[in-house]
């Protein structure tokens, strides 16, 4: 049996892996309904060699790209503090310089997080962003946004309306990332589930 926690409620879970097939399957935390992806070729591999370290070196290194875990996307400026901070919410970072390629890996991968740390903070619209923002509904309503910035307010909703996320952290309230983001994406669930059942209602009426 292998443990794994699920990202969003953070409820641990047991799976029997002799039951898992040799490729990358995706289930609902039965307690929050978040996606869960595991690999069982990770997890044979994990068993069969040395444990790695705890800090991967490089968020661009492959052993980052592979490793067990829902990934989070960091775009623009790389940076230490944002990686932990992606690891203390249950996420591996994963790092893009170019929010061209940044979507690219989104369309592909689907990565329920993506952290954008632009080199510079302009007025909205945010350009240097703007391949990853600009993303379909369908497919930017698969992941949380959040921008990092040192001269923006933690928890602005107006800001992160204006640049087209779901959630702006100043930097210097890193620290307390954990507690910001669950609050946040808890919030967030709330206002998405209520909007899906109006939706719902809406369209059983008519």
């Amino acid at each position: 049996m292998i443990k794994i926690t699920s990202t969003s409620c953070q409820k641990p879970l047991s799976l029997d892996e002799t039951k898992l097939p040799m490729k990358e399957v995706s289930f609902p935390c039965p307690v929050c309904k978040t996606k869960l992806t595991v690999d069982r070729r990770n997890l044979e591999m994990a068993n069969a060699s040395p444990a790695p370290p705890a800090e991967a070196p490089s968020a661009d290194s492959a052993e980052d790209a592979d490793s067990f875990g829902a990934k989070a996307l960091i775009v623009g400026n790389d940076s230490p503090a944002l990686r932990q901070a992606a690891k203390l919410v249950g996420f591996v970072p994963i790092h893009f310089t170019e929010a061209r390629q940044a979507r690219e890996y989104f369309n592909q991968e689907f990565p329920p997080l993506v952290m954008l740390n632009p080199a510079q903070l302009t007025p909205p619209p945010l350009e240097a962003m703007g391949p990853i923002v600009a993303l379909a509904p369908v497919d930017r309503r698969k992941a949380f946004f959040i921008l990092f910035a040192d001269n923006l307010r933690t928890l602005d909703g107006n800001a992160a309306f204006l640049y087209g996320v779901n959630l702006v952290v100043a930097t210097k309230d890193l620290a307390a990332f954990p507690q910001i983001y669950r609050e946040a994406f808890t919030f967030h669930e709330r206002l998405y589930g209520s909007m899906k059942m109006v939706m719902k209602e809406f369209s059983s009426a008519h």
